[in-house]
């Protein structure tokens, strides 16, 4: 697909009132596949749980791991319709895929998602920890205590709680990978909280990917910069929405559907010799800084 000339005049205003978001109500709507991407089979037979996979990077990603034969399960909050439209289109691909609803800044909830996943789909292979939420502040004054811990919550001990409970099923040649943020290299003026939890993250990747290694699990992460996900429209008011993605070298916001190879790779063989790192994908951002 050809996104040279895509979304390069901004994106139309708009904005959301609730988070996470719904992929449903954006124009335009995310690109979450390559029509053009084919699968060669590199996870025929695995089972993925990917948190915030009802849309955004995580529906990218389950498409894209359903096309290369991997069983999916699905974990997100509310947003059904969103989580139904994933469902369908990762079962068009002839594999098994789960939806899961509810709060995953509650360790129950995390650990019956694992053992659910396991129970209905035969195991478990591949950890995409992605969910995520951020709240701008002005000044640090404005962040209260309730926002900073739910923030951390959603984003950092969530990936703990999930991580913790899929060490139970893991076996060699298992891959996590974490979801963090090209903010948690640069920072983040307006999202403190959000780009704390992100560091948290990136910290984590490393710090597992040491504990693991023994046991021949691979840890890594994917730092995105600007994406088109439903999270943006439910973060900013629609004059940053407007101009979101136009500060990077390549002049545009990204999509989903170009971070699918990071997260195959990673996930796969292909990614054998890697552990402890960090996949950039942001449009020349960090060096546009």
């Amino acid at each position: 697909m050809d996104f040279h000339n895509y979304l390069t005049e901004g994106i139309p205003k708009q904005t959301q009132a609730k988070q996470p978001g719904m992929e449903g109500e954006m124009t335009p709507q995310p690109i979450f596949e390559d029509e053009s991407y084919k699968g060669s089979g590199k996870l025929t037979g695995k089972v993925a749980l990917i948190t915030g996979g009802d849309s955004g990077i995580g529906r990218a990603v389950a498409v894209g791991y359903a096309k290369e034969g991997a069983h999916v399960a699905i974990v997100y909050l509310d947003e059904h319709e969103d989580a139904e439209f994933t469902k369908r289109r990762v079962e068009q691909e002839g594999v098994q895929c789960i939806t899961i609803s509810g709060d995953i800044t509650e360790e129950s909830f995390c650990v019956g998602c694992v053992e659910r996943t396991v129970a209905e789909l035969g195991g478990l292979d591949i950890l995409v920890n992605n969910a995520a939420e951020q709240h701008p502040v002005n000044d640090l004054r404005e962040l209260s205590d309730a926002q900073l811990k739910r923030t951390f919550a959603t984003n950092f001990y969530s990936y703990v709680y999930f991580t913790k409970a899929a060490l139970d099923y893991l076996q060699p040649g298992s891959a996590i990978i974490n979801t963090s943020s090209i903010n948690a290299y640069r920072g983040n003026v307006s999202l403190i909280d959000y780009t704390s939890t992100k560091g948290a993250v990136t910290a984590f990747t490393r710090s597992m990917a040491q504990s693991l290694a023994p046991q021949h699990i691979r840890v890594n992460s994917v730092a995105p910069g600007p994406i088109w996900t439903p999270l943006i429209p439910a973060s900013f008011d629609e004059e940053k929405v407007a101009k979101f993605g136009l500060q990077t070298l390549m002049g545009r916001t990204g999509q989903p559907s170009e971070l699918v190879g990071a997260y195959v790779l990673l996930a796969s063989n292909d990614s054998s010799y890697m552990t402890g790192q960090a996949i950039h994908i942001n449009g020349g951002d960090y060096l546009s800084s």
